[in-house]
């Protein structure tokens, strides 16, 4: 399984809010979600999306999104808008699990059995790293990972770069998943 973690600072820990935007940029998870498991006609099976949520009312909060289990999704930002609000609801979504844990508790579990890398401009160049099925990318939100949440993943990983150009979260994950499908 290729596995996405996404931090957002600011995202929302409860499902009342009218709009992605507005509930600390869960719109950014709802791209991200969409470039981790859409193909043009398919859902990737091998997927697994973490969204890391420390924002407001009761932070920190994980959700799992495995490509295995998900159906009945589109990828529209107002259909992951209505899963992420029933999912923080505790209404489920076939895929979708939620757990109250911290970013550096899922670090330390994926960092197990799987190759950590963060996505930061200065990092080794992708096209010097050997990619795996078990690797695991870290990305920040729009400001990025925290200082301290960055040191912290680095001492189970390294950090890698998808060049000098700064792409939208959800552009990485589609380059990481081509990058992938080459190797793979």
């Amino acid at each position: 399984m290729r596995t996405f973690v996404l931090y957002l600072r600011h995202g929302q820990t409860s499902g009342n809010f009218k709009n992605l935007r507005d509930a600390g940029r869960l719109d950014i998870a709802a791209h991200c979600l969409t470039s981790s498991f859409f193909l043009s006609h398919a859902l990737r099976k091998d997927v697994i999306f973490y969204t890391v949520l420390t924002g407001p009312p009761n932070p920190p909060i994980v959700i799992r999104a495995d490509g295995n289990l998900i159906h009945d999704v589109r990828c529209d930002e107002q259909t992951w808008g209505e899963i992420l609000k029933n999912v923080l609801n505790g209404n489920g979504h076939t895929g979708f699990e939620v757990s109250k844990k911290s970013f550096q508790e899922l670090i330390k579990e994926l960092s197990q059995n799987n190759q950590i890398y963060v996505l930061e401009e200065k990092g080794e160049e992708i096209d010097r790293t050997t990619l795996s099925n078990n690797s695991v990318f870290v990305i920040g939100d729009q400001v990025g990972l925290p200082k301290k949440e960055e040191g912290f993943v680095l001492r189970y990983g390294k950090k890698i770069s998808l060049g000098k150009k700064v792409y939208l979260a959800a552009d990485c994950i589609t380059i990481l998943n081509y990058e992938l499908d080459k190797i793979l």
